[in-house]
């Protein structure tokens, strides 16, 4: 047997292709009991709508599109998850496209594949592609940047405040040789944590040393090889804490401070960023900067569905972060003090 169509739903219903049609759209017209049993049949028959037909009809997918070149690790576990569960909430889908090729991106979006985009690019979509965006009226919701124009809004973290903060408690600790573990240069978030930590430094009038900035590209293994060979090159040059961008990148450290024999905390205190779910488990538990990633995730969605309703224009929204005190940090103690 062939597909099952509307009109085969119809007569056997024994009803027309438009209280069929009435019915899987849920189009207030029709009495209870007929809606229920063109349903009944409709299922019955294994009946599967023509969702091309009807985007062609309605100009909308009911789909959202979340574009990023990576998913890996557990923030963006937390995200996906956190907009996954607000779309269903509100009768959407999620697509999730993980690509480096930005005209996969734009034809995505442009093509209107999607009703609304939530974009986490760290590179590639730039200024005129935006302003191509902008043109053609398209809903998008950036986590990567703060923008606001009429279609389109963000929703970031305060990132700089964050890292200011959290570098500053270390100073409040007595820790004056504070090393800084980067992510990845061409994010927002890797950028404003890094000139946040640099603040701190000249806020207190602490000398920046270039051998203090490591490159960790959040993520444990990378972190922790680049931990190790800092402690190779400089032995002499231990610092008295790390801030490290997000909370992979504090526990690469933590392994790599050990395996040269180096306590934390008693030795070097360590703070992370995020508060990812292992951080409080962790061996120490991890000092770290709480980031709302749920919250980041629920927000997109709920101004990106408003913005393709059009109930409001785009808006920058920032998000702060908390900082969360465990067991890798503590008071520095001078070497001749007893633990």
């Amino acid at each position: 047997m062939g597909k099952i169509t509307i009109k085969d739903v119809a007569r056997e219903a024994g009803v027309s292709i438009s209280t069929v049609s009435n019915a899987l759209n849920d189009v207030d017209v029709l009495n209870p009991e007929t809606k229920s049993h063109v349903l009944q049949v409709a299922q019955r028959l294994n009946y599967v709508p023509n969702l091309n037909g009807k985007q062609l009809k309605s100009g909308k997918t009911k789909m959202l599109g979340f574009f990023t070149t990576s998913v890996s690790g557990p923030y963006f576990y937390k995200l996906v998850e956190s907009m996954a569960n607000e779309c269903d909430r509100r009768g959407y889908g999620l697509n999730v496209f993980v690509t480096k090729d930005k005209q996969v991106v734009m034809s995505n979006i442009l093509g209107r594949r999607v009703d609304g985009a939530i974009i986490y690019e760290e590179r590639g979509i730039d200024e005129r592609d935006i302003a191509a965006m902008k043109k053609e009226k398209v809903k998008a919701v950036f986590l990567d940047r703060a923008l606001e124009n009429e279609t389109m809004g963000s929703v970031i973290f305060d990132s700089y405040e964050a890292a200011y903060e959290a570098t500053k408690y270390l100073i409040g600790l007595g820790h004056k040789k504070i090393a800084y573990i980067s992510g990845v240069d061409t994010m927002l978030d890797s950028v404003q944590r890094k000139e946040g930590y640099l603040a701190a430094l000249r806020q207190y009038q602490l000398p920046v040393d270039e051998d203090y900035i490591l490159q960790g590209y959040f993520e444990e293994g990378s972190t922790h090889n680049a931990v190790k060979a800092f402690l190779h090159l400089h032995p002499q040059k231990l610092p008295d804490a790390f801030l490290a961008g997000n909370d992979l990148s504090a526990i690469g450290c933590i392994q790599a401070l050990k395996t040269f024999g180096f306590a934390v905390p008693s030795d070097v205190s360590v703070v992370g960023f995020d508060d990812i779910e292992i951080a409080q488990y962790y061996s120490p538990p991890l000092t770290t900067v709480r980031n709302q990633i749920a919250r980041q995730g629920m927000l997109a969605i709920d101004h990106l569905v408003r913005l393709i309703h059009k109930k409001e224009q785009g808006k920058s929204q920032k998000l702060a972060g908390e900082l969360v005190v465990r067991g890798s940090s503590h008071v520095k103690l001078d070497r001749n003090d007893v633990v």
